[in-house]
């Protein structure tokens, strides 16, 4: 579906790159620019791809590639503060049986060599592409890079991080609207509640080989992903008094270093510690950590995804999957539009903008609130919280699978034009317990075709189970909201 239409992508992260692959096979031409000379610079620890996102990459053809770069998990240990077993739990073998996918950990930097290596056509990517400047035209965009030389497209999409250029250059074109579209709270949304040391540290034997260990305090909490060669640290710290995301602090390495000797003694394991990590660590820094979310994702003939307009704690992981769902809602909407427009005007485009940023609100905050909420619990920040830390590991793990990530991962987007590999004829893709939600829809769709028909009878019992699952849905959503509300 090749045209004129032209998209212009700011930044080559996780976001970006995902955007490439999916407007590559939607046919929508467009160049991503990223100010940085490499893809995958060593830099962060981890991330951790979910059973709904792997699917998609089954679409796009690399879901394979990135399996082949990672080491499955295995087991998920809670430990209190002294290193002893809260829980042993085997909540990723019920999360592979519900979905028919694994949970996927991978070295942040080899995700995105990966990711980039797999791409069709590596020539949409442009790297040393700082942007200066967006200037919006009648018919299009025209990006001023910091070389000088200048990009033409249709829209842009911003893919460029918390920090978001894009965002700020946004803002203040919608600032010359009367009235200003942008909501006032957008501006201060994002707010820094946590300080984080992370990093890539040694292979740990009383880690196991592929496990996973979350470690409570008061304050601050631990999280370690091993692998076979090396270990992921996150370490998060609860500030005393949080401050606006554009307020950040930039540490340094002899910030770094003063803070990890402050919990260097503390236990993961009953005989490692943290500082056994830190000191042969291969590298680690001191970071912010912003949560927020913003309610007006787009203006003008720019759209945003990802941290730029949504940034949560990655206590749970949510943050790099709820960045490529972002892509691929977005991707959907374009596809169908340029299916019968191939020249939309700006009108089209906004409308098309509106229906993702609305969406896809409801299941952002979802993500960012149960990340919250798990990042307290963790770090014991209040006495409720520290309550919720002592019950919760007395929860079966089959509920969390079921009722609280079980519906979450299957509700997740594919790309409505591409097939989805059919369960069990490929390579790590097996028939789970749980439908998928494009499933049930087409089910749907299929069950209002046969009431049209005089067919209620036949399917009456797929549309009370289906009911039923809204129902329980319903039910989590409500408990976690009264528990976040602490």
């Amino acid at each position: 579906m090749e045209s004129q239409f032209r998209v212009i992508v700011i930044g080559a992260g996780v976001a970006g790159l995902a955007a490439s692959h999916c407007l590559q096979r939607a046919g929508i031409d467009h160049v991503v620019l990223e100010r940085r000379s490499e893809i995958a610079p060593p830099e962060g620890a981890s991330i951790t791809v979910f059973p709904h996102v792997l699917r998609v990459f089954n679409q796009l053809g690399c879901m394979k590639a990135l399996f082949d770069a990672g080491t499955l998990h295995d087991r998920a240990w809670t430990r209190w503060a002294d290193g002893s077993v809260a829980q042993n739990s085997g909540l990723y073998d019920y999360i592979k049986e519900n979905h028919g996918i694994d949970v996927l950990p991978l070295e942040r930097r080899v995700f995105l060599q990966v990711v980039y290596d797999n791409l069709p056509d590596k020539t949409k990517i442009r790297t040393s592409a700082a942007v200066k400047n967006i200037t919006e035209t009648a018919t299009g965009v025209e990006i001023t890079l910091a070389d000088g030389t200048i990009e033409k497209g249709s829209m842009v999409l911003g893919c460029d991080g918390v920090h978001s250029l894009s965002r700020s250059i946004m803002w203040d074109h919608a600032a010359s609207t009367t009235p200003n579209p942008i909501p006032k709270t957008d501006k201060t949304a994002f707010k820094t509640y946590w300080k984080c040391l992370l990093g890539v540290g040694p292979r740990a034997p009383s880690l196991g080989r592929s496990d996973s260990a979350i470690v409570h305090n008061s304050g601050h909490s631990f999280l370690i992903l091993a692998q076979p060669h090396c270990s992921f640290f996150f370490v998060f710290f609860h500030l005393d008094k949080h401050f606006a995301a554009s307020d950040r602090i930039r540490y340094t390495d002899a910030d770094a270093e003063a803070l990890a000797a402050t919990v260097a003694n503390q236990p993961i394991t009953e005989s490692l510690t943290f500082g056994d990590l830190w000191k042969d660590r291969a590298r680690g820094t001191l970071i912010s950590l912003e949560e927020g979310i913003l309610q007006r994702w787009h203006h003008g003939r720019i759209v945003l995804a990802g941290d730029a307009v949504h940034k949560m704690t990655p206590n749970i992981a949510l943050g790099g999957n709820t960045a490529i769902e972002d892509i691929v809602h977005l991707t959907n909407n374009l596809h169908r539009l340029l299916s019968h427009t191939p020249k939309p005007s700006l009108d089209d485009l906004t409308a098309v903008f509106s229906e993702y940023n609305t969406s896809r609100l409801p299941r952002i905050k979802f993500a960012t609130d149960t990340s919250g909420l798990m990042s307290r619990v963790q770090a014991q920040t209040t006495p409720i919280h520290k309550a919720l830390a002592w019950i919760m590991p007395w929860l079966p793990d089959r509920g969390a699978a079921d009722m609280l990530l079980g519906e979450y991962i299957r509700k997740g987007p594919v790309l409505n034009f591409v097939p989805v590999p059919v369960p069990g004829a490929g390579e790590g893709v097996e028939r789970g317990r749980l439908r998928w939600g494009d499933e049930e829809e087409m089910e749907k769709a299929v069950v209002e075709g046969k009431k049209g028909k005089g067919g209620e009878g036949k399917v009456k019992g797929v549309v009370v189970t289906v009911v039923a699952a809204f129902g329980v849905a319903a039910v989590v959503q409500g408990v976690r909201n009264v528990l976040f509300a602490f």
